[in-house]
């Protein structure tokens, strides 16, 4: 049995308990909308990546059964609406945004329907769940009650501690343009106001226009990606480590990776400390000519950033020109063909080499890029 079908059973089993009232056919479209369309991902999930993917569902599932399910449409959709209004901050910023407009007789739950109507129709994850959602179900009630549910889950996600709907209003606002300079009305004065503006339940300014909140998610989500790659390179290098050299070796990394000396590592191994430096030179080779260059290479290049085609090795536009004169035509054959994605395999057959001669070659043009990179 698959882990996804493992996750299925578990959520068949809760939703018998939870809705004994949907039919067979909701609850395994409710069940399929969970677990989403590739299935097949968590097959290559760690431990702890699994555990954060199922309180993800189980997130959503808990929105879905408290708002949404098993209600109107009329009903869901005041919910959705009641919910997302409720946000003190963006009911703030669309209050001010009408006292400033020219038509102040709108409501927050107007400008709100506004908002989420345009994200409906312009946001590619949302349209995408629209279409995954048609696949799961074609019973209109469900249909709607699980694209409600999604949209919330959605809109909720934070952003340097603020829901994303935030920074989706202030999208709107520069898009709508309404009451700016580019609308001036015929016989009507300008006001010039400012981007700041101080809510009645605190002192502290908020500003209409937060670009500086969408780079810095953006590069906080760089981060997180760089953090998980080097989970993943790390976890993956033990293994292989284990299984070539033993479980010292893996201790050894861990030391090493604390910023202990090879004698406090020869120490806490209980080992001569001309043992542990033998022992490093052997993981040197490993994860260096090995590891990262025949098994694990893009996993590596990704983590360091020395991926071939979107960093160059990591050179420099001159390191890199200064590398590349350096290349036989069929080296740069070799580099040309790995980067149009082709496998080391697919390359020996075109170039008519074996594929343990076209690693090898590419085993020397990556440590030649990290020497000149080295000496840079």
């Amino acid at each position: 049995m698959t882990l996804a079908e493992e996750l299925a059973q578990k959520w068949r089993s809760r939703l018998v308990a939870d809705c004994p009232n949907e039919s067979p056919a909701t609850r395994e479209s409710i069940i399929r909308w969970l677990l989403g369309k590739d299935v097949e991902r968590f097959e290559s999930l760690t431990k702890n990546e699994l555990e954060i993917a199922w309180q993800a569902m189980d997130y959503r599932y808990r929105i879905l059964r408290q708002r949404y399910l098993g209600v109107t449409q009329e009903r869901a959709y005041r919910n959705l609406m009641t919910r997302l209004g409720s946000l003190v901050m963006l009911r703030n910023k669309i209050r001010t945004w009408v006292a400033l407009s020219r038509d102040r007789q709108r409501a927050v739950v107007d400008v709100l329907q506004e908002v989420i109507q345009e994200l409906l129709n312009s946001d590619r994850y949302l349209q995408q769940q629209v279409a995954w959602i048609a696949q799961c179900t074609k019973n209109s009630r469900l249909w709607n009650a699980l694209l409600l549910a999604a949209t919330e889950e959605y809109c909720l996600r934070p952003i340097r501690n603020q829901p994303l709907i935030l920074y989706r209003f202030v999208n709107y606002l520069r898009r709508s343009g309404r009451g700016g300079i580019t609308q001036v009305p015929t016989g009507d004065l300008v006001r010039l106001v400012s981007e700041e503006v101080v809510p009645d339940d605190t002192d502290n300014p908020v500003s209409l226009l937060d670009t500086q909140a969408i780079a810095q998610y953006q590069e906080a989500q760089v981060q997180e990606e760089q953090q998980a790659a080097r989970n993943s390179v790390k976890e993956k290098f033990e293994n292989y480590l284990e299984e070539q050299l033993g479980p010292d070796a893996v201790r050894w990394l861990h030391l090493y990776l604390q910023g202990k000396s090879q004698e406090a590592i020869a120490r806490a191994l209980n080992k001569p400390v001309n043992d542990v430096y033998r022992l490093r030179e052997k993981i040197s080779y490993h994860a260096i000519r090995v590891f990262a260059i025949k098994l694990q290479p893009e996993l590596v290049a990704s983590w360091l950033e020395t991926s071939l085609k979107e960093h160059h090795f990591g050179l420099t536009p001159t390191e890199w020109q200064q590398f590349w004169e350096t290349l036989s035509p069929v080296q740069r054959q070799i580099l040309d063909l790995v980067k149009a994605g082709k496998s080391f395999d697919a390359i020996a057959s075109e170039l008519k080499m074996k594929t343990t001669q076209v690693m090898g070659e590419w085993s020397k043009l990556y440590l030649a890029a990290q020497d000149l990179r080295s000496a840079s």
